[in-house]
């Protein structure tokens, strides 16, 4: 039986390894994490805490960062799992009173995560987070896949073609280079 959709954590390179203090898992079922924020100074962020803040999705098991989530179907199982995993995070490491409490905070955090799902199953969702006027504002946007027959050269920063044409050798005077700027700098 389907509860219906929910965001999981989508990792295509090991790039949120690096851009991130702590990634999170692939697959992981995922939410915003706006609220792992509330309490910082928005503009004392730098470095991997502040490409957490501008756009990761946050997993619910390692409250580690994202970058990227895909749209899935979740059974009920999935979502109350998700809900419990989050409560757990809730009451032990910011405080929530009871856990009572902390389940209805995970609760309200996997709705929200939920709504992002209006999609078809498989779409990609990326996030930018900023601070606007003391407030958290978020944006999504879906990442589509290229239609078939596009051109597949779109995108592309560089394109190599091979040829079997003889030029000149080009060739670098180092030793050259070095010396004119060594009397370029004693003449000045």
């Amino acid at each position: 039986m389907s509860a219906g959709k929910l965001p999981r954590t989508l990792r295509l390179d090991p790039s949120d390894t690096f851009v991130f203090a702590r990634a999170a898992e692939a697959g992981e079922w995922a939410v915003t994490g706006s609220f792992l924020f509330f309490d910082a100074d928005l503009s004392a962020l730098a470095g991997k805490e502040r490409a957490a803040f501008r756009s990761g999705f946050v997993g619910v098991r390692s409250l580690g960062f994202s970058t990227l989530v895909v749209v899935s179907e979740a059974s009920e199982a999935e979502r109350e799992a998700a809900i419990e995993d989050l409560a757990r995070h809730i009451h032990d490491r910011f405080g929530a009173p009871d856990r009572e409490a902390a389940r209805a905070a995970a609760r309200e955090e996997i709705e929200v995560a939920a709504s992002l799902c209006n999609l078809p199953v498989g779409s990609v969702v990326a996030m930018r987070r900023s601070a606007q006027d003391g407030e958290i504002a978020e944006e999504f946007r879906t990442l589509h896949q290229r239609a078939p027959g596009a051109d597949p050269m779109h995108g592309r920063a560089f394109h190599f073609v091979e040829t079997d044409e003889d030029g000149p050798d080009e060739q670098a005077d180092l030793v050259g280079l070095l010396s004119d700027a060594s009397a370029g700098a004693e003449r000045a």
